[in-house]
């Protein structure tokens, strides 16, 4: 499959989760645990409804100093959460790209 996509697997605890993977490649946001797969493709759902928008990005750093970032839904749900980065411009360079590639990526199931 081609990449932008978000990839479900399933956790060692039997609970689903998925990422979303870049055009380049590398994973730009990882979900929640969830209990069954239909809330976990929900979560991927509302992901791309939620990625365009620039108010559900809440961008933090860490205490160590490293930058991420949280996608939150319209309701202030936490739908996914960015790696860790060195600086605020890898950070913000991650969110063009959710913002570009989750509203396009098609989902792969590997669970």
């Amino acid at each position: 499959m081609k990449y932008p996509k978000f990839v479900i697997r399933k956790s060692s605890n039997d609970q689903f989760y998925f990422n979303l993977w870049s055009a380049q490649e590398e994973i730009l946001l990882t979900s929640e645990m969830y209990t069954a797969k239909q809330s976990c493709k929900n979560g991927i759902e509302s992901v791309k409804t939620n990625a365009p928008n620039d108010k559900n990005y809440y961008k933090q750093i860490s205490q160590n100093g490293k930058y991420y970032f949280v996608l939150k839904s319209g309701n202030g749900e936490i739908i996914g959460v960015s790696r860790m980065y060195t600086d605020s411009s890898d950070r913000d360079n991650s969110i063009a790209k959710v913002k570009r590639d989750a509203p396009i990526a098609e989902t792969e199931e590997l669970s």
